[in-house]
């Protein structure tokens, strides 16, 4: 008698059951973080303080949308390095099976430039375009300012790095190149009308000689989806889950990005927390972390409170610190390690005093016997 085998389709409902878990969830995970984990499908914003296992958490909920009976190719994780994205999925199957190694994971970029491979020729582009890195795309520009005499001149017309970060920045922030160069630019506001024409001319090279830079994937993956619903269709329906890690470092394009490729199925988790967010200066808007609750209006937000690393003397000043802040989640970072030494507050009257203090420091602690290896100096800037 011949085997009867049904093929499954991509689009096939999950059928895992929550009662035939293998990992012992509740048991390897705080009540917290448990109730990020395995939650129901749907939007999930996982407001994670500093310390309190976000990325573990991260990693139980990536095993526990496969053990459940997702397809791990349904799955899309965006991470800002690929070496994340690889050891999440390679810790998710230290704890289930070899399933979670098909997850799709990786960056933005690289994601963008999965699809675009794919459906490139849609906006005219071909399919084996060339992608230039930053210092590529800024000798292009470099090449096409002296070409064209920008600046009739002028000294003060930027350099071709200054070029590529003010396009860049225009580009990730979603903004005019005008607004960006009131905002960061300002000493070169008389030459707006040369650099919106220069920056004209660089699209339209990079165009005629199939080149896209590295915004130019997020930027252009956007252009696909709003211009083409069948191919947003097609990349959105096999993302049924997408999960992102540290939202509060992405800019403008990747929260649309977010929402584009999630417009299916609908089921999108991203953590992180607004009070750690340190990327500004390239593009990072912390404010996507308040905005998702309104970009998918049935939401569930949770919050990861317990800190693992710290002791409540310095939570207790972090808790302060960031009451005063303009907009923030309210949560309450806590310990069971109650005992430790309280944080100094030493007034300084100038930078030099400051330096002398932080030097005899570190020369007291040699004295006291702690390695020089064990003390670290950190810096708001070199």
């Amino acid at each position: 008698m011949a085997r009867r085998i049904v093929l499954r389709s991509e689009d096939d409902e999950p059928s895992g059951s929550p009662e035939d878990l293998t990992i012992e969830y509740a048991e390897e995970l705080n009540d917290q973080q448990y109730a990020a984990a395995t939650a129901d499908d749907g939007p999930l914003l996982i407001v994670a303080g500093a310390g309190t296992g976000k990325t573990r958490t991260l990693i139980y909920r990536l095993a526990y949308l496969v053990e459940t009976g997702t397809r791990p190719q349904q799955i899309v994780l965006l991470t800002f390095t690929r070496r994340a994205a690889n050891d999440m999925t390679a810790r998710a199957s230290s704890l289930l099976d070899g399933r979670c190694e098909k997850v799709r994971g990786g960056t933005f970029h690289a994601f963008c430039l999965e699809v675009l491979r794919q459906h490139a020729t849609a906006i005219d582009f071909p399919r084996n375009f060339t992608v230039l890195d930053a210092a590529d795309a800024a000798d292009v520009l470099s090449v096409l300012r002296a070409r064209g005499d920008y600046g009739e001149g002028d000294e003060r017309f930027p350099q071709k790095n200054t070029l590529y970060s003010m396009f860049s920045s225009a580009t990730n922030r979603d903004e005019t190149l005008g607004e960006t160069i009131t905002k960061r630019y300002p000493q070169f506001t008389t030459l707006h009308d040369d650099l919106k024409t220069l920056r004209n001319e660089y699209r339209r090279y990079k165009k005629d000689h199939g080149l896209m830079d590295f915004d130019d994937l997020l930027r252009r993956t956007l252009e696909l989806f709003d211009d083409n619903d069948d191919v947003r269709n097609q990349v959105a329906s096999r993302c049924r889950h997408v999960l992102v890690d540290e939202y509060q470092d992405t800019n403008a394009l990747q929260a649309q990005l977010v929402r584009r490729f999630a417009s299916v199925h609908g089921n999108v988790t991203v953590v992180g927390d607004d009070a750690q967010s340190i990327y500004k200066f390239r593009g990072a808007d912390f404010r996507n972390i308040f905005r998702f609750p309104d970009a998918f209006g049935d939401a569930e937000v949770l919050k990861l409170e317990r800190n693992y690393r710290s002791t409540q003397p310095i939570l207790d000043l972090a808790n302060h610190v960031i009451e005063q802040a303009d907009r923030s989640y309210d949560k309450t970072l806590f310990t069971e390690k109650t005992e430790g030494e309280l944080p100094a507050l030493v007034p300084a009257a100038d930078g030099d005093m400051e330096a002398r203090f932080v030097a005899e420091m570190v020369l007291r602690l040699r004295e006291q016997g702690v390695p020089l290896s064990d003390v670290a100096v950190l810096f708001r800037s070199s």
